[in-house]
């Protein structure tokens, strides 16, 4: 593997090309995941700077039959951006690869390269008097390459639609090195195959996404952010047929808390002051963004509120009065994961329903749970707007994390996946297959369906180097 890595070190340079030979660098931030529940041990972590040096590391890789972990920020959260433990896989970090190539404000579009991180790009498109909707809680460190490469959703899909949604185009290296420049910012082209969308969501199984052109919108005239507390998962469901009926377009967030979700926010986040959730079961954060004024947005939300708990689906409310009100409402929300860590070791699931059996699900899944594991701490949140759960499972209060996930996660799983194949929905929403979902996919996807996957995989990479073992087995 030596002349390899002499290879690389003249494609990129010999500091961008890391190996555990040298003593003094520490390689462990791209070789564990962001939970840590994974570590593996790369051969190398390699920087490209640019399209080119990708495609010629590609190659290099592909000449020597080296498999490749392309990596954004490695904030995933299914372990799929990360080294396997043989010390033979090489690390693809796009990071340096950070550049806002263009803006074109007349198509609203803008092309950025994939290790642009999520804010940067929201950032620059705001300073040009434009909205990137896209938006998720590691949006300080994720990539727009990673977001693709997962189909992100985030907390805006009930008005923009998941990552996919906001790409018009790709640049991609393909598994024998070669570039495809597919940066059209067109929004028709029906001229075969629509190659985006199979790399978009890959995991970086099919190619290594390089750059993207992404759908730009007009800036709202006003945002504004309420707070309701909600008597049930029925209720929440009844508050976004109102949302939708009263706000149109215009909303553009609608994400569900349970009360021990809430709670653990709370309890580690004092500061931050979590309103109205120990007098109810769930609240409810929406978000209005309106095109005419602040006064507009407010009368709908006003209108909305008062129809809301004339019919009791909402039995409190706050609506923010300044965007630093807005900002920590946000804040709450976005707490949860981190407190959540904070409680301990958990069992995440990332799962989607369709919006009107998620009140039966979570009776039904929660009442399993109980049963078979009595004392469970059940952590339910998530963007109910797209029918989205992030439904977690943290040990019994008193019970060591640690244990309880090593002798209870396979069994927590397959309750809770048998649960969600039951009422048509997917095991993963949001976050991918990874590896960490991959030997369950084919209990829950259509036979059909993975068939045809493992062929494009063999077609677009017959010598399995793209990020082997994840999304799909060969």
């Amino acid at each position: 593997m030596s002349s390899l890595i002499d290879s690389l070190r003249q494609i990129c340079g010999a500091e961008h090309v890391l190996t555990h030979d040298d003593p003094s660098t520490d390689l462990s931030a791209w070789e564990h995941d962001w939970r840590k529940r994974v570590f593996g041990k790369a051969l190398a972590v390699v920087r490209p700077a640019s399209t080119a040096e990708v495609a010629a590391v590609v190659k290099a890789c592909a000449n020597t039959f080296t498999s490749i972990v392309p990596q954004g920020g490695n904030t995933g959260l299914v372990a799929g951006s990360v080294p396997d433990a043989s010390g033979q896989q090489i690390v693809l970090s796009l990071q340096r690869m950070n550049a806002v190539r263009a803006l074109d404000p007349d198509n609203l579009t803008m092309t950025v390269e994939a290790g642009c991180i999520l804010h940067n790009l929201q950032d620059a498109a705001e300073k040009a008097g434009f909205l990137f909707p896209l938006s998720l809680a590691a949006e300080g460190s994720c990539t727009i390459g990673g977001n693709l490469g997962t189909n992100a959703g985030g907390t805006q899909v009930v008005r923009y639609g998941n990552t996919r949604e906001l790409c018009l185009g790709l640049e991609v290296v393909t598994a024998h090195g070669e570039v495809w420049h597919g940066l059209t910012g067109l929004r028709k082209d029906n001229t075969g195959y629509d190659l985006r969308h199979l790399m978009i969501g890959s995991e970086g199984t099919l190619g290594v996404i390089t750059a993207a052109t992404m759908k730009l919108y007009p800036l709202p005239a006003a945002q504004l952010t309420a707070w309701a507390a909600v008597p049930s998962m029925e209720a929440a469901v009844q508050l976004l047929g109102l949302a939708h009926q009263h706000l149109g377009a215009g909303l553009t967030g609608f994400e569900v808390m349970g009360q021990f979700a809430l709670s653990l926010a709370d309890k580690y986040f004092p500061n931050l002051r979590v309103p109205l959730y120990k007098e109810t079961p769930w609240c409810v954060l929406l978000e209005n963004s309106d095109h005419e004024s602040e006064a507009h947005a407010r009368n709908q939300f006003e209108r909305l509120l008062e129809v809301a708990m004339t019919v009791g689906c909402v039995s409190d409310a706050v609506v923010a009065e300044s965007i630093a009100q807005a900002k920590s409402l946000w804040q709450i929300r976005e707490s949860i994961t981190s407190a959540q860590a904070q409680e301990g070791l958990n069992i995440k699931h990332d799962i989607s329903i369709p919006i009107s059996k998620i009140p039966a699900f979570v009776a039904a899944t929660d009442a399993l749970l109980l049963r078979e594991m009595p004392g469970v701490r059940l952590v339910d949140f998530g963007h109910l707007g797209d029918g989205n759960l992030h439904y977690n499972v943290q040990a019994p209060e008193g019970v060591d994390d640690q244990i309880f996930v090593r002798d209870h996660e396979d069994k927590v799983n397959d309750l809770v996946f048998e649960s969600v194949s039951h009422f048509k929905g997917s095991i993963s929403a949001e976050h991918g297959v990874g590896s960490m979902k991959v030997d369950k996919l084919p209990h829950y996807k259509d036979p059909v369906a993975l068939a045809m996957m493992r062929s494009i995989k063999q077609s677009l990479d017959p010598q399995n180097i793209m990020n082997p073992g994840r999304v799909i087995s060969l």
